[in-house]
């Protein structure tokens, strides 16, 4: 299980070929033979002991991380996800459908969780969104001119501004803000989707890394806001509902998992009739994510976004005056260029030290507590640090039944 674990926890890392890694992977398993079945009467002493060492590489390397400037950046990974996000992995080398920079553990993990980790249905969805990116031009959406969109904002007021306590972008939307009717005279559907698209690619490529560097922990979803004062049934136009149906499609479809929470506040009668369409377009596990607040809200959302990071008219502090106001600030970790230096120099992938944790059914391993954990550290280039360590901290039963199987 040693091996595994170490293979499974290491970052991907982009450009890397595949037959290298099978390499590793087969040298790695081979090397593991002789740690395993270690003597039951003194495992609980090389526990210790490799604990205590553990904590002494800790504090050096921190130290030799920060004095270099680089990202301590935590990645919690459960164990089991890791096995089948490798399972999932290999499913995709097998059928041609990994290309190098799809090669990511998290975004893998994220269409596991949105089929419920079957397999062959995450398998079928991930080949949808490469046949989808290929037909809309996803790979290339930077290059897309949206020459309207001071004016786009005009009508559909959004924003990122600021994260929230756990680190993550929060984005907001002033719902009873738009008129598709003058929108639709501005821009068409398709190239606001276009947009769209386009803003949802710099999330995961700057906005996620950025905030992951900033938290020093893997951050890669999101908490919305979405204001919905002076909504009503006119707003639900039929451009209206397309744009809501074609939207939320793409997102669903093409970049699932990335939507922590949803607030929606001032939420009126008027409201409560278009959600009850709109909550029977949504996936029911996002469905699950959103909460409508009504028009006391602000205690809550203080409860998740500190003041200072909420803008004023929200119940805030910020006001982003030297901007012209919040909506036009696009107030964010990303804006820092120290950060935004280090997101380019790929530090939120290689500046990691990544956790594999499990713990296991006390009755199967005879134990009250067992977890196992796996930590490495990588630099800029992706080079490792030290070795990685695999520490078991067991206290073992009276009965002395802290067998490993």
């Amino acid at each position: 299980m040693s091996a595994t674990i170490d293979r499974l926890a290491t970052p991907s890392h982009e450009g890397r070929a595949h037959s290298d890694e099978k390499r590793e992977c087969n040298s790695d398993e081979e090397n593991s033979e002789g740690e395993r079945k270690p003597k039951k009467d003194s495992f609980k002493k090389r526990a210790v002991t490799t604990g205590y060492r553990f904590r002494h590489s800790l504090r050096r390397k921190s130290k030799t991380k920060n004095d270099n400037h680089i990202a301590s950046i935590e990645d919690i990974r459960d164990v089991q996800e890791l096995e089948i996000v490798e399972r999932f992995r290999q499913c995709l080398l097998d059928d041609g459908l990994l290309p190098e920079h799809h090669d990511d553990y998290h975004t893998m993990l994220r269409f596991l969780k949105a089929r419920k980790f079957n397999i062959d249905k995450a398998k079928h969805m991930w080949s949808e969104m490469l046949r989808w990116r290929k037909e809309f031009g996803a790979d290339n959406i930077e290059e897309f001119d949206y020459t309207e969109l001071d004016e786009v904002v005009k009508y559909y007021p959004q924003f990122y501004h600021g994260v929230d306590k756990d680190g993550r972008p929060v984005y907001i939307e002033l719902i009873g803000k738009v008129d598709t009717n003058k929108l639709v005279q501005i821009t068409t559907i398709d190239r606001y989707l276009k947009y769209h698209v386009k803003e949802f690619e710099r999330c995961l490529q700057m906005r996620f890394p950025a905030c992951s560097i900033a938290a020093k922990r893997h951050i890669d979803s999101s908490t919305t806001i979405l204001d919905v004062k002076g909504v009503s049934l006119k707003n639900f136009t039929k451009d209206a509902r397309e744009l809501i149906m074609r939207l939320q499609k793409i997102n669903n479809d093409n970049y699932p998992e990335t939507l922590y929470q949803l607030y929606i506040i001032n939420a009126g009668q008027g409201f409560k009739i278009l959600w009850g369409t709109i909550k029977s377009f949504l996936d029911p596990e996002t469905a699950s994510k959103i909460h409508v607040l009504g028009n006391k809200y602000q205690t809550k959302l203080l409860e998740i976004i500190d003041g200072s990071e909420l803008p004023e008219f929200l119940g805030g502090k910020c006001r982003c005056e030297e901007y012209g106001g919040c909506p036009k600030s696009d107030k964010g970790p990303w804006k820092d260029p120290e950060i935004f230096k280090r997101v380019i120099n790929g530090e939120a992938n290689y500046g990691r030290q990544v956790l594999a944790v499990s713990s296991i059914n006390q009755k199967e391993v005879g134990c009250t507590e067992h977890t196992t954990v796996s930590l490495l550290y990588m630099d800029v280039t992706g080079s490792i640090f030290f070795e990685i360590s695999i520490i078991y901290l067991i206290n073992l039963s009276p009965l002395g039944a802290g067998k490993r199987q």
